[in-house]
């Protein structure tokens, strides 16, 4: 009886303490509760006696004894703290809180869980340093705390987790080194610390994790080597460690020794030796790594890697400038997915292959920049369809730039600059709509900038300076954007105006249309670009003023507008702007320089060669400015009206008196008028003479002959002298008679009708001056007669000089 009684109490005594931790749980939950500030979707609205906790939202719970086990609220974008009665969840295995806005310390009462299995706080603003004693959560098998604010050093203790699987700690502000003793944990997978402050060495006993398939300890500060070891983990599908100063080379047997490698990041670090010839064994390798270091040598073949996606040498010093250098291209053929491939900044030489053409279609970025690549592109280039990069500036490229660039209708960034490319920019460029940079500076480039370009309009950033292009700038390619940013056109042979529609681009921040031969005035509607940070017109021939429409660019920061022909005064304006550099020099500017702003700094403001300037600062050197006082300057505006009014009315009179006088010479005159307007050929004048007959002979002289002709169908009658060139001196004095008849009018001289300077059938120099025809002999005849028979004597009216 009394063992019955004894057990019935026991079983009392077990409820009660069963209902009492159920009551432990649920009084947990609602301190986290409390401290969540800001619950976006309402969640834990639910959490309220009016169920039970266990079917609270976030929570699970144990069958046999409705304990907590399971607290899951991730991305939820809750706000607050982790309260520290979460220790009290004693039977939780799972605590997943990652990407909310958490903020504050890790509660080091987690550590007292000692049956938690999942510890997941990433991406949350967690602050303080990592708990020593989460190494009281023995049973853990992930820890994630990565994309936190967390400081300090990796806590020595966590490497008593000896079921720990997962290890992530990356993006945070962590300091001090990498326990060896992590090398301990036979069953870790994975272990991430990118992003950190780490140093010190890789350790050893990295080695030794024959489970590992996962390291990353990216951009952090380690040093030393790789431990040799590490290069033997067969079970590695992800090796990164770039961004740290590790040095060593690779070994050569690297892609036998990791067939199973998929992401090999070695990049920026001071690996030195070659790509050795293995790498190819690793025929699962996806990315490929190793730019930023100091690799030289030839790159070997690559065929045998036909899921690689992504390749990065840029910045060794891989090849040898020499023909074949770039051989590797063509045994890339066989990557069926490869979507990036850069190779810039290192010194490749030799042309281009043509295999290029039948890279993988799924190729987006294409960078060859900065390298000795000689010769033409490729044609071929037209085949990758998808490619949205391509950069190939700073090599020795040659040739035109090729017509099926323009096919690339994905193409958003393009920069062929500082080569050697000459002829026409293709118009084909204008089919790249989706193009958002576009540079083609430093080349050979010639022509004009084509209308096509005005079809780009996406395009953000133009560079088409230091070419040798001409014509003017259409205003179909000055408004290619609404959204154009820079437009860089400098140091090439461009003329004529600089269009009105500069002013819609509303974004511009850099024009510099320096060093060409523009003209005209600058646009007024240059001040409706209100974004300007760099503005530079110099070594043009521009003229006018500095409109005052440009009052509204008070954000430019550089102006430049030199060596032009711009006058009138500096606007004052000017001294209200934030500009670091105004350059004014070399232009017509007077009145007096402001004082303020910009112009406080000599070094700053540069105002040479302007003549007629004058005040400012002393250190200008300017002369002073001359003011009349207010009394003499009234006298003198009276003085100014009354003169201006005067020579005002005398202009009038003038005008109205040299009219008149037009009149009656035009009314006296009016029956030769016609006269003057004879346009004659030598054709003309061969048909007039009858092909200079000697029927047609009136006289000879030094100089050449005189002959009678008909002119515009029989109403002309004129007599045509036709000069001698052969003659020394005729020429000479075709162009003295000209000269003097041009100037003398006098009743007695006979008058010139026009002249002719052509070039007979012989190709010949043919002159002939033409005259009015008078009957009456010439002056010879006149002062020295000859009698004639059955000839009246008629009075003489006019002695012709010829």
């Amino acid at each position: 009886m009394h063992a019955v009684i004894l057990l019935g109490w026991y079983g009392l005594l077990l409820t009660s303490v069963v209902s009492g931790n159920n009551e432990t749980d649920r009084l947990a939950l609602l301190e986290f509760k409390a401290k969540i500030i800001h619950d976006p979707p309402r969640v834990m609205s639910s959490w309220n006696d009016s169920i039970h906790f266990c079917q609270w939202q976030g929570v699970t719970c144990g069958r046999q004894h409705q304990r907590v086990t399971i607290l899951n609220l991730q991305s939820l974008e809750l706000v607050g703290s982790i309260s520290p009665y979460v220790g009290n969840l004693s039977f939780l295995r799972n605590l997943s809180l990652q990407n909310n806005k958490l903020h504050n310390e890790i509660p080091p009462e987690i550590g007292h869980l000692t049956r938690l299995l999942i510890l997941e706080l990433y991406n949350n603003t967690l602050q303080g340093e990592i708990p020593s004693n989460l190494s009281g959560c023995n049973n853990l098998v992930a820890l994630r705390v990565g994309y936190n604010q967390l400081v300090g050093e990796i806590p020595t203790t966590l490497t008593s987790l000896t079921k720990l699987q997962f290890f992530s700690i990356h993006m945070n502000n962590l300091t001090g080194i990498v326990s060896p003793f992590f090398g301990n944990l036979s069953f870790l997978k994975g272990f991430s610390a990118t992003y950190n402050n780490l140093g010190g060495s890789i350790p050893n006993s990295f080695g030794q994790l024959m489970k590992l398939s996962f390291f990353s300890v990216q951009n952090n500060r380690f040093s030393g080597t790789i431990p040799r070891s590490m290069y033997n983990l067969s079970s590695l599908l992800t090796f990164s460690v770039s961004g740290n100063q590790i040095q060593g080379s690779l070994p050569f047997d690297i892609g036998i020794t990791l067939p199973n490698i998929e992401v090999f990041i070695f990049a920026d670090n001071q690996f030195t030796g070659s790509i050795l010839v293995s790498i190819s064994n690793a025929t699962n390798l996806d990315t490929f790594e190793m730019g930023i270091n100091k690799l030289s040598g030839k790159v070997p073949s690559l065929e045998k890697l036909n899921r690689l996606t992504f390749l990065s040498l840029f910045l060794n010093h891989l090849g040898s400038g020499e023909t074949n250098d770039l051989s590797f291209l063509c045994s890339l053929t066989n990557t069926t997915y490869l979507t990036f491939l850069d190779i810039n900044g290192n010194n490749f030489g030799g042309k281009l292959p043509r295999c290029i053409g039948n890279f993988s279609t799924t190729l987006f970025a294409f960078y060859l920049d900065n390298n000795k690549i000689s010769e033409n592109i490729p044609a071929e280039i037209g085949n990758l369809i998808n490619l949205e990069d391509l950069r190939a500036w700073n090599n020795k490229l040659s040739g035109n730039i090729p017509f099926e660039i323009g096919i690339l209708h994905k193409l958003q960034y393009l920069d062929l600059s500082q080569n050697k490319f000459f002829g026409n920019i293709p118009s084909s460029l204008g089919n790249l709509t989706a193009l958002t940079i576009l540079k083609l500076g430093n080349n050979n480039l010639q022509g004009s900038i084509p209308l096509s370009l005005g079809q780009c309009q996406n395009l953000l950033r133009l560079y088409l300076n230091n070419n040798y292009l001409s014509g003017t700038i259409a205003s179909e390619v000055i408004a290619l954007s609404f959204s154009l940013i820079t437009l860089d056109l400098k140091a090439n042979q461009l003329t004529g105006v600089l269009p009105l529609e500069v002013g819609n681009l509303k974004n511009l921040e850099q024009l510099d249309i320096s060093e060409n031969m523009m003209f005209g005035t600058i646009p007024t509607t240059l001040g409706s670009c209100v974004k300007p940070e760099f503005l530079a017109m110099r070594r043009n021939f521009f003229q006018g003023v500095i409109p005052s429409s440009l009052e509204s660019l008070k954000g430019i920061g550089v102006l430049d507008l030199s060596n032009n022909n711009l006058s009138g005064s500096i606007p004052k304006i000017l001294e209200f702007w934030d500009l670091q550099i105004l350059n004014l020099s070399y232009n017509k500017f007077e009145g007096e320089v402001p004082t303020e702003g910009v112009f406080k700094n000599v070094s700053a403001t540069l105002l040479k060669a302007n003549d007629k300037l004058c005040g400012g600062i002393p250190e200008f050197q300017l002369p002073k400015c001359k003011y009349l006082n207010s009394k003499k300057r009234k006298m003198a505006q009276t003085l100014k009206i009354i003169i201006s009014t005067a020579s005002g009315l005398f202009g009038v009179t003038l005008i109205l008196l040299l009219l008149f006088l037009y009149y009656l010479l035009k009314k006296r005159n009016g029956s030769t008028s016609s006269d003057s307007n004879l346009n004659v050929s030598y054709q003309s004048l061969l048909n007039a003479t009858n092909g200079f007959s000697s029927t047609n002979l009136i006289g000879v002289g030094s100089f050449g002959s005189v002959y009678k002709g008909i002119l515009d169908q029989g109403r002309h009658m004129v007599a045509i002298k036709v000069l001698n060139l052969l003659r020394h001196g005729a020429s000479k004095s075709f162009m003295a008679e000209c000269e003097i008849l041009r100037n003398i009018r006098h009743r007695n001289l006979v008058k010139v009708l026009t002249i002719c300077s052509s070039i007979d059938y012989q190709g010949r120099d043919f002159k002939a001056l033409v005259y009015e025809f008078l009957g009456n002999g010439n002056l010879d005849e006149w002062l020295h007669p000859t009698p004639r028979t059955n000839e009246a004597v008629e009075e003489p009216r006019k002695l012709s000089l010829l």
